[in-house]
């Protein structure tokens, strides 16, 4: 689940409905119909330089709401639409966005953001610091992502572009919290009032919503009032939800799209050229396979680790990502200043059968949910159910589409599910909300009193050094207990026509098209 779930990844309560078959009908885009955004003669203009760019993602957005929404393709068109207070910048740090400059008094309890100025939402009406205050409190009393608010105690506009949060206690990745992705957007106060954000997106960032075509397509258009100093400098943009990747791919060699998401591993070796642009980047994802602790047998931890021992992730993320992937028995990627090298688990069938007779375990069955959304889960399902073959578990993979998966994970209604976490940043991100007791996307019931306390005191922990410690000890326990079965990172493969040019592929999977360009 954004997540930015896909999460995003990430939630029992969003459901997604994704279109059967591929493309879309075109749209006429028109004329786009924000003014001048009451910004006066300084106001910044649209650096428009023509065309629309066509973009192919692999579902359609569950809904527009960005408060609402835990899926990865909704992300992906409003990571466009609207701003946070501050984003991570192309080094995944902290940079100011919607707010200019902070500052932290000594206790560390109370944080003080200034907002910028000039800045207008689509519909024209002006950005001031009630807008950062309701939304705020609207994402900490009611949207997906209130775990990121936990530490906040109050929130008050102290000005008309100032606003104040206090803390009850330290939080050195507040800044990460509220900017790590557009789960955290910040939308109008009258919005919020009249309850139409999912119907009527309107947002601060670099494009504004156009129209939507049923489940085929969603369209944008350049905002001529954008507060940033560059861009956008495409007219508009046309999201095309294409579900099958090879349908994806075709489009784009045969020019009906300009853009594809992701890209299949196998195909990678053969694309680029003239033609096509192809480029991949290490990401902050993880890939898992999760077993629902409050059935037996999987709430006996032997038995979880019985099962590691039986699988070889190496050769799983061969088969599902070929050379686009690298296997890690924990979360946080190498190239993460976070990583933490800690490998226990090494794949000895003859152990795992052993330990599956000393459970007493025989005759098992599992059912393993997967999505056809994300068909890599569907190919590591089944080499999965091959490696378990060998130890005498028969695994029967129950192929849901997304919004039924998201349903049925978060009513407990699994034996195991696979799937991944994106656009993770802050240590915090990877563990906290997953495997903390209270976290919120603990669907698998995972519970651990050391990891709790490891995990409350990292949130608070103002040395780097000494929170790195306290999250590696707490990976360590993760892993030992298997809560997650951690597989692979994956890396991020996009490709797009050679007329594309300003954009990049990011390892938070953020895809802004603001300094793109077409022709």
């Amino acid at each position: 689940m954004r997540i930015r779930s896909r999460i995003a990844a990430f939630s029992a309560v969003a459901l997604l409905a994704f279109a059967c078959g591929g493309g879309g009908e075109d749209l006429d885009l028109g004329d786009s119909t924000a003014d001048d955004g009451g910004t006066g003669e300084d106001a910044p203009v649209s650096d428009a330089e023509g065309g629309t760019l066509v973009a192919a993602i692999g579902g359609e957005p569950d809904q527009l709401d960005p408060h609402a929404t835990t899926s990865a393709f909704t992300f992906t068109v409003i990571e466009n639409v609207y701003d946070t207070l501050v984003q991570p910048n192309d080094d995944l740090e902290m940079e100011p966005a919607l707010a200019t400059e902070w500052e932290t008094s000594d206790d560390g309890l109370t944080w003080t953001f200034q907002l910028r100025e000039g800045v207008t939402f689509h519909d024209g009406t002006e950005f001031d610091a009630d807008d950062v205050v309701a939304s705020l409190e609207r994402i900490r009393d009611e949207g997906q992502n209130a775990f990121r608010l936990e530490p906040v105690d109050t929130i008050e506009a102290s000005g008309d572009l100032e606003v104040t949060i206090g803390l009850d206690r330290e939080a050195p990745n507040l800044l990460a919290q509220l900017g790590a992705f557009k789960g955290m957007a910040i939308v109008s106060a009258d919005d919020i009032e009249v309850g139409d954000l999912n119907e009527s997106p309107n947002g601060t960032g670099p494009f504004q919503f156009e129209g939507q075509a049923g489940g085929d397509s969603i369209s944008l258009t350049a905002f001529e009032g954008y507060w940033g100093e560059e861009g956008p400098f495409l007219d508009g943009v046309e999201f095309r939800v294409i579900p099958e990747d090879t349908v994806k791919l075709t489009n784009l060699e045969t020019g009906e799209v300009d853009w594809i998401d992701t890209v299949p591993p196998q195909n990678v070796d053969g694309l680029g050229g003239d033609d096509l642009v192809v480029e991949s980047t290490p990401s902050n994802d993880y890939w898992y396979l999760a077993f629902n602790q409050e059935r037996e047998p999987f709430d006996d931890v032997e038995v979880r680790r019985a099962i590691r021992q039986a699988l070889d992730i190496e050769q799983i993320t061969e088969a599902v990502r070929f050379d686009a992937a690298t296997p890690n028995q924990t979360a946080i990627p190498e190239s993460s200043v976070w990583y933490h090298d800690y490998a226990p688990f090494e794949t000895d069938v003859e152990a795992a059968q052993q330990a599956l007779d000393d459970a007493g375990v025989s005759d098992l069955t599992i059912d393993l949910m997967v999505t056809s959304e994300y068909p890599e889960t569907v190919t590591a399902g089944e080499v999965i159910a091959s490696q378990l073959g060998e130890v005498g578990i028969e695994v029967s993979i129950r192929t849901e589409d997304f919004n039924t998966w998201l349903a049925d994970q978060g009513a407990g209604e699994f034996d195991a599910f696979m799937l991944s976490w994106l656009g993770n940043i802050d240590p915090d991100d990877f563990y906290y909300a997953q495997h903390h007791s209270e976290g919120g996307f603990n669907f698998h019931g995972f519970a651990d009193d050391e990891v709790d306390q490891l995990l409350d005191d990292a949130r608070s922990e103002t040395d780097d050094d000494t929170r790195k410690g306290l999250y590696d000890d707490a990976a360590e326990r993760i892993v030992d207990a298997v809560s997650y079965l951690y597989l692979y990172n994956p890396d991020l493969v996009q490709a797009w026509s050679s007329e594309v040019s300003g954009y990049r592929p990011r390892a938070d999977q953020a895809t802004r098209f603001v300094t793109t360009r077409l022709g």
